[in-house]
């Protein structure tokens, strides 16, 4: 009797086997085209596979992007709202002799530091992905602006003949 393996299963050990095969944890463009072809892969299938497999290669890597810009961005508005709260409570010690108003705006800026918070570390949801999506078209904007510039220049140069 022939043993028969779902798709989830097969996968996890061939996971397991190519991970235990001995070549280094690299794998050349042949030897994939090779593995599909034992497994009855037909190449159209393969690319389009290693298509959508560098699409979510690069969504992952802009995720990543996001994610370090938003914690720079949060970093940034805690060191300016503690400037801002310091700077009035030292004004308020040196005008009324101890810290009495100041202490609200010190309230208020933990209330603000707080909210960024939640804001930049928030588990992934619907505002998360709105605000990715924003992020990186704005980012891709920028790139085309800047290609665009680019070959401005480019063809603008005096050729060296």
């Amino acid at each position: 009797m022939t043993q028969t393996y779902s798709q989830e299963e097969l996968q996890a050990i061939l996971k397991l086997a190519i991970a235990r095969h001995d070549s280094q944890g690299e794998f050349t463009q042949i030897q994939l085209v090779e593995i599909a072809q034992e497994l009855g892969i037909s190449p159209q299938t393969l690319q389009e596979a290693e298509q959508e497999w560098q699409r979510q290669k690069e969504l992952e890597y802009s995720r990543q992007a996001f994610d370090l810009y938003l914690k720079d961005r949060f970093r940034q508005k805690t060191i300016n709202a503690l400037l801002l709260a310091g700077f009035f409570m030292a004004l308020d010690l040196l005008t009324g002799g101890g810290i009495t108003w100041s202490r609200y705006i010190l309230l208020l800026s933990g209330f603000i530091i707080t909210l960024n918070a939640w804001k930049t570390f928030q588990p992934k949801g619907e505002a998360y992905e709105r605000a990715f999506q924003r992020w990186e078209s704005k980012r891709q904007l920028q790139q085309t602006f800047k290609d665009i510039w680019t070959t401005v220049q480019n063809a603008l140069k005096p050729s060296n003949l």
